[in-house]
């Protein structure tokens, strides 16, 4: 009898024991939240890069502690399609996403997105500023929730144009309403802006990424407490560094703009193809930009200057959320991914804007943080060849959630845990004739040639029909015509395909070689003729494999 009465306290015990301690068992299985932070228009202009002169601390240490992807490449360089594609798991073209007016759900009803599919697997999930393009937001699918605007601390800044300075407001009104009495709709597809850059003495919560910080802060706090043993998915997204280049002027002074470098390369390739460079489309509808011919140095001095600010100023804001998951005491149990969309040419090859198929356009900055790497692989930089495409696979498997079968990148987990590991040959990007496409990829809409812009077009048209002779039409160029870009360990390929007939060979072929020429000066297509039908064939095995959407 002693030995049953002992027995039983032994088990009351036992699940008293397992009663009081339950809370904590449940939190320590629970899955891991993710920080998923997109910066939009940043080339890898950071100190964890190598820049000698971007003021990054933030992002620095974060690349100190996680890994980083030195050679990671976006899909396509424009934000809609590039984001689509990371959002789907597919390439633009499997999803039908090429140009920035095209809402990728519109032709793949069915899809289930990364957020979506998180929800699926017990996450909530949330969206702070920009992740998809604009109004292509998938709020019903991808978001479980809105975020906490009814605690967030600061009020929401609504300047016109997002200027904070007077001076700027009005400027920015009056072009906006003299293009739009000059051009009528063609001036709707963004033609009347403001300056391309502001420099104002104000808090960092006055422009719109300083106010998304505080917002994503206050969502976190509010998940925490409403749902503790609930993983979460939150998409913070950044504005800056896309134009304008607007940031408070504490950042701006963390340079000297007289010490600033230009681009070491200010010309188009040598023999490289007419259609791959556009004039600059984006920045000269700015006001206070030369609608045609150079941007002269004095103003690239301080072109560069104001993008670097905006550098710094989201560095300092993806610091303070990362401060707050720490006072938050959730950092140890959350995986942090920092990308972005594309990247940018600063005069490089002579144009301003994004939107080419080179390396300093389609190479983007990755960094992952997880709790659970390896001592000895923080810190570490891959050389792997890497695409944005890969990050969904990479997040379901690291959170241990089944992969769907459409998605069309690989994982990087295995990356994370051995870095220096013989990985893929190959990395895809893609865009439709950069020359004859507006700034959002798309193709030249209405009324664009009666625009200042025709001259600039007429131009471009002039130089590809003396390249391209007897293969020049109007139609092709302007709706078919595809640049696929191929980076290998050594080489970056270009081919130039009508799209409707990719059995047919290129009308055009760039061959650069980064053993010798990292800057893409000079293609060698011609001269290297073997290399070039070697990776063509490549580009033939690969590029079908590599798209399960067909």
């Amino acid at each position: 009898m002693m030995k049953k009465k002992r027995m039983k306290e032994a088990i009351a015990v036992l699940a008293i024991t397992l009663v009081c301690i339950h809370p904590l068992l449940s939190q320590s299985q629970k899955k891991p939240n993710v920080l998923f932070i997109a910066i939009d228009d940043l080339r890898p202009e950071l100190g964890a890069y190598g820049s000698e002169v971007a003021v990054t601390p933030h992002l620095d240490a974060l690349a100190s502690q996680g890994l980083l992807f030195d050679r990671a490449y976006c899909q396509q360089a424009i934000c809609s399609p590039s984001r689509a594609s990371v959002m789907t798991g597919a390439r633009p073209e499997s999803i039908g996403v090429i140009e920035n007016y095209t809402y990728f759900r519109d032709l793949n009803p069915d899809l289930v997105t990364l957020p979506q599919h998180f929800i699926q697997h017990g996450y909530q999930t949330v969206n702070v500023g920009k992740i998809y393009h604009g109004a292509f937001n998938d709020a019903e699918l991808s978001w479980s929730r809105l975020p906490a605007t009814d605690r967030c601390a600061v009020e929401q800044p609504h300047f016109p144009g997002g200027y904070v300075l007077a001076e700027n407001q009005e400027i920015f009104r009056k072009n906006k309403a003299e293009m739009i009495a000059k051009y009528g709709d063609a001036a709707k597809r963004g033609l009347g802006q403001g300056p391309a850059y502001e420099c104002a003495d104000v808090p960092d919560t006055y422009y719109v990424d300083g106010y998304n910080t505080q917002l994503a802060i206050a969502t976190i706090r509010d998940m925490l407490e409403q749902a503790p043993n609930q993983p979460f998915f939150m998409g913070l997204g950044y504005y800056k560094p896309h134009l304008d280049w607007l940031a408070p002027k504490k950042y701006w002074d963390l340079y000297d703009e007289e010490k600033l470098t230009l681009a070491s390369h200010q010309q188009g390739p040598i023999d490289g193809a007419a259609m791959g460079l556009h004039p600059s489309f984006e920045l000269r509808v700015r006001a206070g930009i030369p609608k045609a011919g150079d941007i002269g140095d004095s103003l690239a001095h301080t072109l560069k200057h104001a993008y670097l600010a905006c550098v710094s100023y989201v560095d300092a804001q993806i610091g303070t959320v990362l401060e707050a998951l720490d006072e938050a005491g959730v950092r140890d149990n959350t995986i942090i991914v920092v990308w972005s969309d594309h990247g940018w040419h600063l005069g490089d090859m002579g144009i301003w804007g994004k939107a080419t198929n080179y390396e300093v356009a389609t190479r983007v900055p990755l960094m992952i943080w997880t709790p659970e790497m390896r001592d000895e692989n923080r810190g570490v930089v891959t050389e792997a060849l890497v695409e944005l495409v890969d990050l969904y696979p990479t997040l379901c498997e690291l959170v241990d959630i089944a992969l769907p079968s459409h998605l069309e990148g690989q994982s990087l987990v295995p990356l994370l845990e051995d870095p220096h590991q013989s990985w893929k040959e190959t990395a895809f990007s893609q865009f439709p004739t950069p020359a004859l496409r507006e700034w959002a990829a798309n193709p030249l809409s209405t009324g664009m040639r009666e625009t200042y812009f025709g001259p600039l077009i007429v131009a471009v048209e002039d130089r590809i029909r003396a390249q391209q002779g007897a293969s020049w039409d109007r139609e092709l160029f302007e709706n078919n015509l595809m640049g696929y870009a191929m980076r290998t360990d050594r080489y970056r390929l270009i081919l130039w395909k009508d799209r409707t007939h990719m059995e047919a060979k290129p009308l055009f072929v760039e061959l650069y070689d980064h053993k010798v020429d990292s800057d893409e000066t000079i293609n060698v297509a011609e001269e290297q003729p073997e290399v070039t039908q070697r990776l063509m064939a490549l580009f033939d095995r690969q590029w079908s494999t590599q798209h399960k959407r067909k």
